[in-house]
């Protein structure tokens, strides 16, 4: 009596029928976190009270009455705008050059890679943490109740929120390098700062140079919200023509401010470009 032995396509189908079972569970997987997504989603629109028809039916006429206060829209003080458009942008830069000074060392600690300790380590986080977690309004109100009115506070309200953010996206993006020229630096004798310098920043430049034009850009629409608690730009003009129920004034502001927005982000665009 002959035994015999498998044929090819059977073995063949044994040998792939982990990684389809694999494949399948991870599928399986995936479907499952979508629903839960999906459902929480749709439970969160409905705690916020999203599928209240009556409410939209009851707030239509309101809007309708809110547009037509607003059109046209009236830049009669335009000229007034232009030092408050410029504090605005000034505030932008200076808070993205303040928060990325103070983001990379921040960052280079919080990095496992390139943090000097993990107690260090884990205080980084915890104050990046921190620093995320209150919003540059509230910053904003915090510092013009120190420094008083005007661009600082606004300035400073920005850099301290991005710090938080800023040195989140660079302590990812240094945490993630190759770690073949640190070993190669670290075994050729370079000292940690010669390691930083010659074999981390050099890999993570690009993406530090994307997270800052990007910071920059929203700084400038944040910008003009700080404007409304005392920070100075042209959120301050906003305020003023919203206590004087001047809406054509302020949707003549919002317009203006949509303009600078465009220009900002085609320059941040321009500048991603070049510095490629």
């Amino acid at each position: 009596m002959t035994s015999h032995s498998p044929s090819v396509p059977t073995r063949t189908a044994e040998r792939f029928d982990p990684i389809l079972s694999r494949a399948r569970a991870q599928a399986q997987a995936r479907a499952r976190a979508m629903v839960i997504v999906v459902a929480v989603c749709i439970a969160s629109l409905w705690v916020a009270g999203f599928f209240d028809a009556e409410r939209f039916a009851e707030g239509a006429p309101a809007l309708l009455q809110l547009a037509s206060e607003m059109w046209p829209p009236d830049f009669g003080r335009w000229r007034f705008w232009m030092k408050p458009l410029s504090d605005t942008l000034a505030m932008s830069i200076a808070g993205t050059a303040l928060a990325v000074a103070l983001s990379l060392p921040l960052a280079l600690a919080a990095a496992p890679n390139t943090a000097p300790h993990p107690l260090l380590l884990r205080l980084t986080r915890t104050l990046l943490s921190a620093l995320r977690s209150i919003p540059e309004i509230i910053f904003g109100v915090i510092f013009v109740a120190a420094v008083g009115f005007g661009a600082l506070p606004g300035v400073l309200a920005l850099a301290m929120h991005s710090t938080g953010m800023v040195a989140k996206f660079f302590a990812e993006a240094i945490e993630h390098v190759d770690p073949r020229p640190l070993e190669a630096a670290q075994a050729a004798g370079a000292s940690r700062f010669q390691m930083i310098t010659h074999a981390v920043l050099p890999q993570v430049l690009p993406q530090l140079v994307d997270v800052t034009i990007y910071r920059w850009e929203y700084h400038f629409r944040a910008s003009a919200v700080l404007g409304i608690v005392g920070a100075g730009g042209i959120g301050f003009e906003l305020m003023a023509a919203l206590r004087l129920i001047r809406y054509d004034q302020v949707f003549a502001i919002l317009l203006t401010i949509l303009a600078c927005v465009v220009v900002v982000d085609s320059l941040g665009a321009w500048l991603r470009r070049s510095l490629k």
